[in-house]
């Protein structure tokens, strides 16, 4: 096996991708699959921080889209985030590797509240660190938070799991034609508006030297074959 590239990484999971065929919550075979990736990941010795995403179970922006509340909506898509991250805990226990779940907003009944020292800590300590809530504001998305909490950790590279091998120019299953690129500087993503993660996230990266690599979360192994510099996959840096 070749060595791992990062000491510390950040991988982004959306919610969808927590959901499998189901169209709706979470597929526990799809949660489990991901669950040993991680785990796999931890046992070559990279310490694997996840920010997990709520959109299987609610998004706030379609609230505000049909004329609801857009703060509100934002709260309760935080509160669809812990449930996920609460799953791919369990996920990666079942394994025997100690996971902990950081959330932005306080309910310390259910998991730990954030403090950058606590997190890191627990990363030494040798669990999976799972962070949840997003940034605790709205208007800001789960990617945002994962450029974040990467920044705050010292990752070397955030990972970002996707519908699709890479970044393309445009959505390579409507446009047939569509460009895959094998490298990209964050100031080219943001400057052709490619849809990789928000803005605010790609910037927060750009400016704390952190590298995104997008990759595929639903080819099995893609994570860890990545981490090792194979597979498929997008690096974005400068």
């Amino acid at each position: 096996m070749t060595e791992p590239r990062y000491r510390r990484v950040l991988l982004k999971l959306s919610g969808e991708a927590l959901m499998g065929d189901k169209g709706f919550g979470i597929d526990p075979r799809v949660v489990e699959r991901i669950a040993a990736e991680i785990v796999e990941a931890h046992q070559l010795g990279v310490q694997v921080g996840v920010v997990v995403g709520g959109g299987n179970i609610f998004r706030g922006v379609k609230v505000a889209a049909e004329g609801g509340d857009r703060t509100t909506g934002d709260y309760l898509g935080m509160l669809a985030t812990v449930m996920n991250g609460l799953a791919v805990r369990s996920a990666v226990e079942r394994h025997g590797i100690r996971a902990r779940v950081f959330s932005a907003v306080a309910m310390p009944v259910v998991c730990s509240t954030f403090t950058q020292r606590d997190a890191r800590k627990a990363f030494e300590d040798g669990a999976v660190v799972i962070f949840v809530g997003g940034t605790g504001n709205p208007f800001f998305t789960t990617d945002s938070g994962a450029a974040l909490r990467a920044a705050e950790m010292g990752c070397g590279a955030i990972f970002k799991g996707t519908q699709v091998d890479g970044v393309y120019s445009a959505d390579p299953k409507k446009d047939p034609t569509a460009t895959r690129y094998e490298t990209l500087t964050h100031q080219e993503v943001l400057a052709r508006g490619l849809q990789v993660m928000d803005a605010a996230a790609i910037a927060l990266a750009r400016d704390n030297g952190i590298p995104v690599i997008v990759f595929s979360i639903h080819e099995a192994g893609a994570f860890v074959e990545v981490l090792a510099g194979r597979g498929r996959s997008t690096t974005i840096s400068d």
